[in-house]
């Protein structure tokens, strides 16, 4: 049941983003964690998909499935939107959360940027833990158009619920890179 109602938001998701063009899935490598990603419209103004999955090598792991709506301001990009989590912490019981936050996208010349992201989840909006959050910044270099390397900082947690240990999943710099069609 779980996999009918990820895929049908999936596939909701995927028509709300049908005037988002650009494909994009990659890679960041933390100390501890891992996370894959993938988009569709998140370089372009109107809707954008995301999705990640996260894993970290003490604390468990996450994945997410994201609407975000990208409004231009000049060549720069503010991301407001939510996101649907599957929690997996290593010292809690699994769970969900819906995150709302924002990310900004701005580029400081035709090769660099500068991005970041906040979301955040309170107790009300999640099952099984107080709250969530996550925090990313960085800075992109992109050779050429399809690719793109990325240097960072990455901070997510699931704080326990009912004297369980929080979760911190990712916490520390990264490196990572993306493809974009």
């Amino acid at each position: 049941m779980k996999a009918v109602a990820t895929t049908a938001g999936a596939l909701a998701l995927l028509v709300l983003a049908g005037s988002a063009q650009a494909i994009e899935g990659g890679i960041d490598v933390g100390r501890d964690y891992t996370n894959l990603h993938a988009g569709l419209g998140t370089t372009s103004t109107g809707f954008a998909v995301s999705g990640n999955w996260l894993r970290s090598d003490h604390d468990g792991s996450m994945g997410s499935l994201g609407l975000g709506y990208n409004v231009g301001l000049g060549d720069a990009f503010i991301t407001p939107g939510v996101k649907a989590i599957s929690t997996n912490p290593k010292d809690n019981k699994d769970g969900y959360a819906i995150a709302v936050g924002v990310g900004v996208h701005l580029p400081v010349t035709n090769m660099f940027n500068v991005f970041g992201q906040y979301y955040y989840s309170p107790d009300s909006f999640s099952s099984h833990i107080n709250d969530y959050q996550e925090a990313s910044g960085g800075i992109s270099f992109q050779p050429i158009s399809l690719v793109d390397v990325r240097v960072g900082y990455q901070y997510m947690t699931m704080d326990g619920k009912d004297g369980r240990k929080d979760n911190v999943v990712a916490d520390g710099p990264y490196v990572g890179a993306s493809v974009h069609f």
